[in-house]
């Protein structure tokens, strides 16, 4: 009876009995690399070039995961999925991880039987505009025709806007990003909208970036991040621990280019992030292997940094390229939303 509950369960959410209930982490370590479910082409994020090498925010971070389990960055493959795809590709088990510009909702957290396991970039939709139009403002926009892709918040979020602030709109839906950018540079629309970083992303591939324009207006919450299927506390938590490791790197000072130098670091917080042995007081062994909490071994965190970086590395090396400022994505103590939990 338990087993047909579960295969229910399971069913339901779309998922075979063996996704909902195999141990990622067991699997994984099978198979020796991580399927890493990516954006199929957004700069900044996660794009491959024309040898299928990836590159990217939210590429790094599955190479990090890869740097936790297995000590090696390298042991990853990522498939390429467009916003329709993205959440079944993880509910069926062709994927292990979704981390591809996805956002945190609570009908998706509640429904779907995945769960976020933390947010990487704090984002918002925004509009952009030909410079031609002379617009300067979305609240400018009554009866402008929008280009949007389906299978995302972005459609419920023009719905929410448009109405709040009593004006008409058109949308203009694809299903593929190619077929929206194309069509906007073709003006069958006069607005193109999805997330900030998406639209800084996807200008740079206009042949006249300097044409158009982002409009001042953030019209949502976008929190971002990784995604993993539910029922898995223990891949959820390295997941999740990831993220954490490396927040508290950046915090600590900790860099992919001095994180061994720090291993000599009397701080106590560096210790433990990096499983650092020493002595209590009384002179017996500290504990700080919180690696084998998460079922990894004592390495995790020093090898997450030394083959791919703290957050601050990832993001410059990412996104710098798109002039965005680290804003909300400043860690908490510079005036951003980025906060880790302490290891201890």
């Amino acid at each position: 009876m338990k087993f047909l509950k579960s295969l229910i369960i399971a069913s339901l959410f779309g998922l075979s009995a063996v996704a909902a209930n195999a141990a990622t982490l067991d699997d994984v370590k099978t198979k020796g690399f991580i399927q890493c479910g990516s954006n199929p082409g957004l700069t900044g994020f996660g794009v491959p070039d024309d040898q299928g090498n990836w590159t990217g925010f939210d590429v790094d971070f599955c190479r990090a995961i890869a740097a936790a389990v297995f000590g090696d960055a390298t042991k990853v493959k990522f498939s390429p999925l467009n916003a329709k795809e993205r959440f079944t590709a993880l509910q069926s088990g062709a994927i292990d991880v979704l981390s591809r510009n996805s956002t945190w909702t609570m009908s998706r957290d509640t429904t779907l039987g995945l769960t976020f396991a933390a947010v990487t970039y704090y984002d918002g939709q925004g509009f952009m505009v030909p410079n031609k139009l002379n617009v300067k403002s979305a609240k400018e926009l009554n009866g402008a025709s929008v280009c949007v892709q389906t299978g995302t918040t972005t459609e419920l979020n023009l719905a929410d806007y448009f109405k709040a602030n009593k004006m008409e709109y058109k949308v203009v839906a694809f299903e593929k990003n190619e077929e929206v950018l194309k069509a906007y540079q073709e003006g069958r629309c006069d607005v193109y909208s999805t997330d900030q970083s998406g639209l800084y992303a996807e200008v740079l591939k206009f042949t006249n970036p300097g044409d158009h324009m982002v409009l001042p207006e953030i019209i949502s919450k976008e929190p971002l991040g990784p995604v993993v299927r539910q029922g898995d506390a223990q891949w959820f938590n390295i997941v999740k621990w990831v993220h954490g490791a490396m927040l508290n790197a950046e915090e600590l000072g900790v860099t992919s280019k001095n994180v061994d130098e720090m291993k000599a670091s009397t701080n106590p917080e560096i210790q433990r992030l990096l499983s650092v042995k020493v002595k209590n007081p009384d002179g017996t062994d500290a504990d700080n292997d919180f690696g084998k909490g998460l079922g990894l071994g004592p390495d995790w965190a020093y090898n997450i940094v030394k083959m791919v970086g703290n957050y601050g590395e990832v993001f410059d090396k990412n996104l710098a390229q798109l002039k965005i400022a680290r804003g909300k994505n400043a860690l908490w103590s510079q005036g951003g939303l980025q906060y880790a939990a302490p290891i201890r």
